[in-house]
């Protein structure tokens, strides 16, 4: 009987995803489930869990789709899914490699749409605080849009007829299909460095939410918030509402009414200049007329025809302000005389001769008074210190010692004060008052 061959983990691996890869009824299936545990990778691949009230089964979807998507994928929501099943060789575990992805009951664009206009709501980007006003005469307006479409014809045509003065340029862009918002950023970013514009026109004509949808998108919204002027959407159809339209400072109906938004009528701007001269003229004459008065009124008065009024007065003032002028220059100086002798009488007294002297006998004084208070601090010391001799000579204990009493030191010179310290044959050192005996114990007894 022969060995069996036994098989490696990865070798059963890999036939049993050779066995899912090649079964067709495992290859783009139409699933429909809830998406739950849902992970975004920094590569830009999605892992989630596809559930249902009775199963789950892991799924992935690699950053080649899901750049396709149009919509957030968030944990709960319900989608329709096409995918393969395969095996996942490094944990054994099958799992769905999905290919496209679609919300369940609402379509993938419309929810995109009101998942980024909610997202930059909260953010208070749509706010009308932001919202800036339109120039009311506008020298030079941009426009971003396809230079082969009717837009570009109707707003040069309507600014034409409205407001030939003004100056039109053009920034051609895409507005149609994946890589038109990245081609009107393009242009809004070259139209920003033109200090020479006042306003913004971007938009389209009108189309399907497919065609209009490079509106909708985020780069797109976000950099008509950034714009450094004014900018009017004008995007489809009157019903046609994008994200740009809320981003915008203004929106219009249409690119024909988005010109008729950013320019005057010249003819209301005739009628309003001749208003304004008009009123000019009749505020002008309404002037002459008050001056002419007040210059009547001042050619009869007193003044001009007796104009010696005028300067008399005045020199009765000047002579007036002469002799005050003197009288309080007189009494300025004498202050400052005084003032000087005050100065000199304080010199003198804090003459540095004057102050030596001064300082001298202060000094003889002082040491006059240290050398009586050091003579009475010595005087009291010295009693003190006298009374401190006595007291220490009463206490000292050679005093004691004179009187026929004496010290009993061991071999350490450490005093003996109790007999248990002291042994037979122990040599200690006996202190009398002036000497010192070296005695040995013959023997230690009880005192009776």
């Amino acid at each position: 009987m022969s060995e069996p061959t036994y098989l490696t983990v990865q070798a059963i691996t890999k036939y049993i995803k050779r066995k899912f890869d090649a079964d067709p009824h495992l290859s783009n299936l139409y699933i429909q489930g809830e998406i739950s545990n849902f992970k975004r990778h920094s590569s830009g691949h999605c892992y989630f869990t596809l559930k249902d009230d009775k199963a789950r089964i892991l799924a992935v979807m690699f950053s080649a789709n899901t750049s396709k998507l149009k919509f957030r994928p968030e944990n709960g929501m319900m989608v329709l899914i096409t995918a393969d099943v395969s095996i996942y060789e490094a944990s054994g575990q099958y799992q769905l490699y999905v290919k496209t992805m679609q919300p369940e009951g609402i379509g993938a664009l419309f929810l995109a749409y009101e998942q980024l206009k909610e997202r930059l709501s909260k953010e208070g980007l749509f706010d009308v605080s932001r919202k800036r006003s339109l120039p009311l005469y506008p020298k030079t307006i941009g426009v971003v849009t396809s230079p082969t479409g009717a837009v570009i014809r109707d707003i040069l045509t309507t600014i034409e007829r409205r407001y030939p003065i003004a100056k039109v340029k053009l920034y051609p862009s895409s507005v149609q299909g994946d890589k038109a918002a990245p081609s009107i950023v393009q242009a809004m970013e070259k139209a920003s460095h033109d200090d020479s514009l006042d306003l913004l026109i971007i938009g389209r004509g009108g189309g399907s939410i497919e065609e209009l949808w490079p509106f909708n998108e985020e780069q797109v919204a976000r950099a008509i918030i950034a714009f450094p002027i004014p900018v009017i959407s004008a995007v489809g159809h009157e019903t046609d509402v994008t994200i740009a339209d809320f981003a915008a400072d203004h929106r219009a109906p249409t690119p024909t009414a988005a010109a008729e938004m950013a320019v005057p009528h010249i003819d209301e701007v005739r009628e309003r200049l001749m208003t304004k001269e008009v009123r000019s003229m009749r505020s002008i004459n309404e002037l002459l007329k008050i001056k002419q008065n007040q210059l009547r009124v001042l050619a009869e008065s007193m003044v001009f025809k007796k104009p010696e009024r005028l300067y008399t007065q005045q020199m009765e003032r000047l002579d007036r302000l002469s002799l005050q002028l003197k009288k309080e220059l007189f009494l300025t100086v004498q202050a400052s005389r005084e003032k000087m002798s005050q100065f000199d009488r304080q010199l003198s007294r804090l003459h540095p001769k004057e102050m030596i002297t001064i300082q001298e006998n202060r000094r003889k004084q002082l040491d006059r008074a240290i050398q009586l208070r050091m003579k009475e601090v010595i005087k009291r010391k010295s009693s003190e210190f006298s009374g401190r001799i006595s007291t220490l000579g009463a206490l000292s204990p050679l005093k004691i010692m004179n009187r026929g009493y004496s010290l009993v030191y061991d071999e350490n010179n450490s005093l003996i004060k109790d007999n248990v310290k002291v042994s037979k044959g122990q040599e200690i050192r006996v202190a009398l008052a002036t000497k010192d005996l070296l005695c040995q114990v013959n023997e230690v007894k009880e005192r009776e």
